[in-house]
């Protein structure tokens, strides 16, 4: 199995991939005229604003729900591995992919908004739906459906659990053996997956907004308590720091572990973590209730730099200052650098759990599976959401009861087996989720920026009314020559007619209006 999975990343990931997203990104960045850098206080404000209604989220809520998405197991185990497998230099890439997919995280989160729609009491959207409706391709929009349900239904949850499994029994020791159906595992791993399980159902039948409101309070604290770890860290060891950006910048561009997998690593482990380019971050984005769909796409955009520039770099900081790494060679079993024992996997979190533990002693195995189960279990959650999203995309053709069930029960029994099965391989498998993802959705962006570019006709619009000191924005798509955006169509025909001028919602008159 474990090389039926690599054959598949091998091919996947190729380095027609690597420059896909790095390309995507560096496109979106001149043709917005790098709207990540000239908006970036417009972000803040926009964050802070706006309000939900009985259809959609806020945006602070629909930021929250994708940075649970982006903030995971991969600002943890991923930055691990990629330092691992990449060298020190892949911390630069994964840089240059946060600053870079900023610009494709506002392109596909505003077309996430653009071409959202109504489902009884909340709203839809996501990469399936402006495929269909900017594309016209049917049939390409339902191979991302698929590939998307398969991928955060199936593939994904398992890599989360199974870094919240490896951090428990490294913090708390394994406990006894069990032998089952699934193999030899361990108790506490067991005992991890159960109580994971569990809470995951509880949340998940409850809905979306359900999930918003735990990953609101959820998200936010436990990044900002991680963030003043690692700052804590840092102030410890100052003296360090000029040498760790000298490491970073020279194994960029050095040979230490290979320019290519410097980039590899950096830029797969970015994507993974970021999740700019992968699609995921539409589906949160297309919930919110917003004004204008340039606000979401420029929120969304924000979350890559708190999830990278942040708390990726939080992680990556704390393991090279405290030197807790080793860099795997070319052949198997060498390393370029062996700091710590070499049966310590870099597929986990463990380098980082040594570096917390080596500045607080007895502390850091306990705080980093901490965090680790919150960050992971939200994602987890997101995985969830995106999945329902492109389930209930599924049902608009086929009205088959069931589905939704039938999803919560296989992400609930992959989340469990994940908790206990070997890091490679969850790593391995969800890779080749990110993978699918990230090239059916880049090149979907890609080609509706060249056949209509309504996220260029959107920010555009929405750049002028900032100009003439609006007071409430307004979308009007038929204006700007953008087909398929019904949901904005139809909101303008409401707010033209007097008896409903003051709702966003016409079945729900007594909902409040979007600031």
């Amino acid at each position: 199995m474990q090389s039926v999975v690599d054959f598949l990343n091998g091919i996947i990931w190729s380095p027609v991939l690597i420059y896909l997203c790095l390309g995507a990104g560096l496109f979106y960045s001149f043709r917005t005229r790098f709207v990540q850098i000239r908006h970036f206080f417009e972000m803040w404000r926009l964050l802070l604003s706006g309000k939900s209604s009985n259809q959609g989220i806020s945006s602070f809520q629909a930021l929250a729900v994708s940075l649970s998405g982006r903030v995971g197991t991969g600002n943890i185990a991923g930055v691990a591995a990629a330092i691992g497998f990449g060298g020190p230099g892949a911390v630069f890439w994964m840089w240059v992919v946060a600053f870079l997919g900023a610009a494709t995280a506002y392109a596909e989160s505003t077309l996430g908004q653009i071409y959202k729609e109504e489902d009884g009491d909340e709203f839809r959207g996501g990469p399936a739906y402006y495929i269909e409706k900017a594309m016209g391709q049917k049939w390409y929009a339902w191979i991302f459906a698929i590939v998307t349900i398969f991928a955060t239904g199936i593939l994904l949850p398992g890599v989360q659990s199974n870094s919240i499994g490896n951090a428990v029994e490294a913090a708390f020791g394994s406990g006894p053996i069990i032998e089952t159906a699934i193999g030899t595992v361990s108790f506490a791993k067991v005992f991890t997956g159960t109580v994971i399980s569990i809470l995951l159902a509880f949340i998940i039948f409850g809905g979306v907004k359900r999930i918003a409101n735990f990953t609101q309070v959820v998200v936010p604290f436990m990044a900002l308590a991680y963030i003043i770890t690692a700052f804590v860290i840092i102030l410890l060891n100052l003296s360090m720091v000029p040498h760790v950006f000298s490491m970073i910048i020279s194994d960029a561009f050095t040979p230490m572990a290979g320019v290519g997998a410097a980039i590899g690593w950096g830029v797969k482990r970015g994507v993974y973590s970021n999740e700019a380019g992968q699609g995921t971050g539409p589906h949160a984005a297309a919930a919110a209730n917003v004004e204008h769909p340039a606000q979401q796409g420029l929120v969304q955009s924000f979350s890559v730099y708190i999830d990278t520039l942040l708390v990726c770099s939080a992680t990556a900081f704390m393991i090279l200052i405290t030197g807790a790494f080793n860099v795997h060679g070319a052949a198997e079993g060498s390393y370029l650098i062996q700091n710590i024992a070499p049966n310590i996997s870099a597929n986990g979190p463990v380098f980082t759990q040594m570096a917390v533990d080596t500045v607080m002693p007895g502390v850091g195995k306990p705080f980093i599976a901490f965090a680790l189960f919150f960050f992971a279990f939200t994602t987890i959650l997101a995985y969830y959401y995106i999945a329902e999203t492109n389930v209930a995309y599924i049902r608009r053709t086929f009205k088959v009861n069931g589905l939704m069930f039938v999803l919560k029960v296989l992400l609930i029994a992959a989340t469990f087996y994940g908790t206990v099965k070997t890091a490679s391989l969850a790593w391995a498998l969800g890779d080749v989720g990110v993978g699918l993802m990230a090239w059916l959705n880049i090149v979907g962006i890609l080609i509706i920026c060249f056949l209509s570019k309504p996220t260029l006709k959107t920010l555009k619009d929405y750049e002028e009314q900032q100009k003439r000191g609006v007071e409430h924005y307004t979308f009007d798509p038929v204006k700007l020559g953008i087909k398929g955006a019904d949901y904005w169509e139809d909101k303008l025909k409401r707010q033209s007619q007097p008896e409903t001028s003051s709702t966003d919602e016409p079945r729900k008159p007594a909902a409040q209006p979007s600031t």
